[in-house]
């Protein structure tokens, strides 16, 4: 299968030109104008007037997960396909370790759950539930495996939750075998004493899980995984960063001269607190953590973006229905299963909310979608980038069109939940073309391919994937 994509304005994180793409089975292997005369392509996209970029990477999603007595609604069939029709062509998401089995069972269970039903690409990073010093040579069996990125948690005690000793014990491994620690960083601890002095007080509403995660327990949180990190001599990546007390702790120790990046998400530069107080339980949708925060973080968390304090944004996509599922905290916010929708809406949202709106040029919108992700997580210049010899991982995407996201418009919501996160929101970008691997997968809103997804196994920290 070849592919020519001509008369585009083609974009990645550093080039911005007028020209054509040739492609050969999975592969970018010329670059160039007026192609359509020296090339014999199988099929020829006229992308005039539209964006050519590389393929969406976002690099934290959550799908096929059990989580509060459920399973997050979209698999690795709906949330690949989902994440297609938004111009995204890899994930990398979350495998879990159960608490006191092999890191590389967790790993079988995942790659179980994604084999024969992704249609784009995928990777994952190994949620690590407790590490004793006998088990911690499986780290770098994971390398071997492609998988070069851990994540613990600092919130959830009980479940998810690790101790400082084991933080520093599984920093100090990451760091020896050149691997990157992604962290969760919330003071889960206080946390948990402050919401039961919210249920002692009768307090059970959606909007109290906001109010019981304070924008300070963040902050202590990613300070103390800094300090910990800085000392271990590991990479360090703070994940789903949502406010600015806990970005200045990123900054200052980005300062200091500590190896440390964050990404944020859609969610906290485009929503609020406030609508945790919509009647009926419909707050509890957005339930997620950590919470949605007061509006004037958005201001500050774009301008992070903007100058780099920031280095990614990813959606977290952790979906749950509404009905059957969000439902089961009606009782309590705690019981209410933490995460939303969005694979599909992000590079439209950051295109708008970014480029469109003027917080953002081109080139940062292709690094903060895409290469960004590659070159953190080992997946450069494979992934990430429109080069020759790159994986043909394309969007053709038109900066006109505009869409309003809504679950009623089967043209803007395709993933397995029964309400959108984004509902209403007007976006100028949008999504025409989607080639995963030399293959389209979406063309102009239908879905042309499905299956066929491969596993991404990384490389190092520093190294180049090709």
């Amino acid at each position: 299968m070849s592919i020519l994509i001509k008369n585009g304005r083609v974009v990645t994180a550093v080039d911005d030109w007028f020209g054509d793409v040739y492609i050969e089975g999975e592969k970018i292997v010329q670059l160039g104008t007026d192609l359509e005369a020296s090339v014999h392509a199988d099929t020829v996209i006229d992308a005039s007037g539209k964006l050519v970029i590389p393929g969406g990477i976002d690099s934290h999603t959550h799908l096929d997960m059990p989580f509060g007595g459920t399973t997050s609604a979209d698999d690795f069939d709906t949330g690949t396909k989902a994440a297609a029709f938004g111009g995204t062509t890899s994930i990398v998401d979350f495998a879990i370790q159960t608490k006191g089995e092999s890191t590389l069972k967790g790993l079988d269970a995942w790659r179980e759950k994604a084999l024969n039903k992704a249609t784009i690409d995928y990777a994952f990073h190994m949620i690590v539930t407790d590490m004793d010093h006998g088990r911690l040579g499986e780290m770098d069996r994971l390398v071997d495996e492609g998988v070069t990125s851990y994540k613990l948690f600092m919130a959830y005690p009980g479940v998810l939750y690790v101790d400082d000793g084991t933080l520093y014990r599984t920093f100090r491994r990451a760091g020896d075998n050149g691997t990157r620690i992604c962290m969760h960083a919330e003071n889960g601890i206080v946390i948990d004493e402050i919401i039961k002095e919210a249920i002692a007080d009768g307090k059970t509403e959606p909007r109290w899980h906001a109010h019981t995660r304070p924008t300070r327990m963040e902050a202590e949180g990613v300070h103390r995984a800094i300090a910990i990190a800085e000392v271990a001599d590991v990479p360090l990546y703070i994940v789903h960063l949502s406010c600015a007390d806990a970005l200045d702790e990123v900054k200052t120790g980005r300062a200091r001269g500590v190896d440390v990046m964050a990404e944020t998400c859609p969610q906290y530069l485009f929503l609020d607190q406030t609508i945790y107080d919509r009647p009926n339980f419909e707050g509890a949708k957005w339930v997620m953590t950590p919470a949605l925060r007061e509006k004037w973080n958005q201001d500050v968390l774009w301008e992070g973006l903007k100058f780099g304090h920031l280095a990614n944004v990813a959606t977290d996509h952790c979906p749950f229905c509404f009905k059957g599922q969000k439902e089961l905290g009606r009782d309590s916010f705690t019981q209410i299963p933490n995460g939303a929708p969005g694979v599909e809406n992000r590079v439209s949202l950051l295109y708008h909310g970014g480029v469109h709106e003027g917080r953002l040029s081109l080139n940062q919108w292709v690094d903060l979608t895409s290469t960004a992700a590659a070159k953190t997580f080992g997946m450069f210049p494979k992934k990430g980038t429109i080069a020759v010899g790159s994986d043909a991982d394309i969007v053709v995407f038109d900066p006109d069109m505009k869409r309003t996201i809504s679950i009623d418009d089967p043209a803007t919501h395709h993933m397995n939940t029964d309400y959108s996160a984004y509902e209403g929101f007007e976006v100028v970008g949008w999504t025409e073309t989607t080639i995963s691997r030399g293959r389209i997968i979406v063309d102009k809103g239908s879905l042309v391919t499905e299956g066929g997804g491969e596993y991404i196994a990384r490389a190092r920290v520093g190294e180049l994937l090709r």
